[in-house]
């Protein structure tokens, strides 16, 4: 119930970005030649799609199956760290 929330949240920020983006984009023009408005404008657009792509990674789960993979690893590690520990106290005791 809380992951539903929390994708619904991004899901929700997600449409306020693109909807700022669809707004001001016709509104910022490039053809000026390089002042500081122009650069203002290139900054915002990239910021805010920056803001979209970031939401687009929360909501695709990409976080989410990077820890899977991490604590595959994280555990396989474990085991083989307990398999070291068991083969020397294995080999003090037979000794």
């Amino acid at each position: 119930m809380v992951k539903r929330l929390k994708k619904a949240k991004h899901v929700i920020y997600l449409l306020i970005a693109l909807s700022m983006l669809v707004i001001a984009l016709p509104r910022i023009s490039f053809a000026g030649g390089m002042d500081w408005v122009n650069i203002f404008g290139i900054v915002w657009v990239l910021f805010s799609l920056l803001i979209v792509g970031a939401h687009l990674h929360f909501i695709l789960g990409v976080d989410e199956e990077k820890k899977r993979a991490l604590e595959a690893v994280r555990r396989a590690k474990l085991r083989q760290w307990e398999m070291k520990l068991l083969d020397k106290q294995e080999r003090s005791e037979s000794v």
